[in-house]
């Protein structure tokens, strides 16, 4: 493990101040050093829980590890899940981490089962941030960062009352039922898309790409003059899109959720409409900021929002 010592840059400048003041003031001294020179700080010790090894949680880390090494002060040690659902992962995970002495945990929680866990941590003086997914009833947080998922899915259905005809029939590819914020994403769709289209699917995903491409093949089997995608999730919509294409329904309008690499590609090659943007570059360094924050006793906002766009042909090159 990379091991980072905080060295007082100004300790020579400190050093001269205190000489001065003895200088100014008769019978104070410096304070004492060893014969090895000034004492060194610690790093704050962090940990980073993300759900599962995805494009979208890479860009993550990658960018808390970023800041981990252009944050002398603090040093981060990461874990992550096998799957969107795997509770047991990130318990162990968050175990692990306080045996190890973390003194904040910023992690992308799986569900609300995680709770429990989370709240041992607290009792135990560790602060916790919770980035990407909010468990809405648990006070013991000290933060949320993350996309304002409601309103990443008003977006969503706003651009399908701009683009997609009155009356259209759509799908939607929920995520993992019950997790708020994927959740949030159908909810938000839906009121903002109103009776403007008919909705003839729901189906969960638990955001997996072959549960997308078996939802998909079944929904085209059930519904063979359906108009329009949405998914609450990139990869599921990425499965989706392998039966999209195998049916030869070159016309079908698709919209996704994350901007996902695998997304932005296939809207630059127009087998994709469009896809609500997420950052998770921002909420890796956003929260690793806001973890080191509260590890340090500093004042940390309760909802940090890392925004959304609205990616579509017209403006995918910003992405690529």
């Amino acid at each position: 493990m990379r091991k980072k010592i905080l060295i007082a840059a100004g300790a020579a400048v400190a050093a001269l101040l205190l000489a001065a003041c003895s200088n100014d003031e008769p019978g104070t001294s410096p304070a004492p050093t060893t014969s090895g020179g000034p004492a060194a700080e610690e790093p704050v010790l962090l940990g980073l829980i993300t759900k599962f090894p995805v494009d979208f949680y890479d860009t993550m880390v990658d960018a808390a590890k970023a800041w981990d090494e252009a944050e002398p002060g603090a040093e981060v040690i990461y874990a992550q899940g096998e799957s969107g659902t795997d509770d047991e992962g990130e318990i162990a995970a968050i175990q692990s981490m306080v045996t190890q002495g973390v003194k904040a945990i910023a992690i992308t929680p799986t569900s609300p089962a995680v709770q429990d866990e989370l709240q041992k941590a607290v009792d135990a003086g560790i602060k916790v941030i919770l980035i990407d997914n909010d468990i809405p009833d648990w006070s013991g947080k000290t933060s949320v960062v993350a996309t304002d998922n409601l309103a990443g899915g008003e977006l969503a259905g706003q651009w399908f009352v701009d683009n997609v005809p009155a009356g259209a029939k759509v799908a939607i590819l929920q995520g993992v039922l019950g997790n708020p914020s994927l959740d949030a994403r159908v909810d938000g769709f839906l009121d903002a898309v109103g009776d403007h289209v008919t909705v003839v699917a729901t189906t969960p995903t638990d955001c997996d790409q072959t549960k997308g491409l078996n939802a998909g093949q079944d929904i085209l089997t059930a519904n063979p003059e359906l108009d329009a995608i949405y998914a609450a999730c990139g990869p599921p919509l990425i499965g989706a899109l392998e039966a999209v294409k195998s049916a030869g329904l070159t016309d079908l309008i698709t919209v996704g959720f994350d901007a996902s690499p695998d997304e932005i590609a296939g809207i630059a090659a127009g087998t994709q409409s469009a896809s609500v943007a997420q950052f998770p570059d921002k909420m890796g360094s956003m929260g690793m900021q806001a973890a080191f924050d509260a590890a340090m006793g500093n004042s940390v906002e309760a909802n940090i929002d890392t925004g959304t766009d609205m990616v579509t042909k017209d403006n995918v090159a910003d992405y690529q």
